[in-house]
């Protein structure tokens, strides 16, 4: 991936567009998630209901911090230790985060992505992204470019190039509290 593809993506994010790139497991979409309109236009693309939620990826822990709220002094413990990687946890979400992010929980998923495509568009974005599976909902997520294209390519805006780390495992998503697993995956 060369810098200037890259900060065409983080320009097409900053205009409110939907950027596909690979993650560890899957590919994904990625959007401003404090931009209301490229969430909706992205939950448009996907046909999901917005009250699911989205999750947030970064390419640091400080870069997550603001979405979140008060967290309990465990979290080191239980969290750190699996970022960067595949687990995406469920933490107090910071009063502000807007619904569209939530889907009007007091709740947000968050991720420290190992991915070296999706970490440098977080980067060279700023801040944290949307990033959600590149597929209509209830489908098979995509596992190569050729099949973004083939489902949803006419919807987005840019892609970035790149393979997938453990294709077709997306993240494990645990609860922060509990440490229950809520969606299995990668590990």
């Amino acid at each position: 991936m060369s810098p200037w593809h890259l900060r065409r993506a983080a320009d097409v994010l900053d205009r409110g567009g939907i950027v596909a790139h690979p993650t560890e497991g899957v590919w994904g979409l990625a959007c401003d998630p404090l931009n209301e309109q490229a969430v909706s236009r992205l939950l448009h693309i996907k046909q999901r209901s917005p009250a699911q939620g989205l999750i947030l990826i970064a390419h640091d822990y400080e870069c997550l911090m603001p979405y979140l709220g008060a967290v309990a002094e465990w979290m080191d413990a239980r969290v750190l230790p699996t970022w960067p990687g595949p687990v995406t946890w469920v933490l107090p979400a910071a009063s502000w985060v807007p619904d569209w992010v939530t889907g009007g929980r007091e709740t947000i998923a968050v991720r420290v992505t190992a991915h070296p495509v999706a970490a440098a568009l977080s980067r060279a974005f700023g801040d944290a992204l949307v990033s959600t599976s590149a597929n209509i909902s209830g489908r098979p997520a995509a596992l190569n470019s050729t099949a973004v294209y083939a489902r949803i390519g006419g919807l987005i805006d840019y892609l970035l190039a790149g393979k997938l780390q453990t294709p077709g495992k997306p993240s494990q998503i645990r609860d922060a509290e509990s440490g229950a697993l809520i969606r299995a995956g990668a590990s």
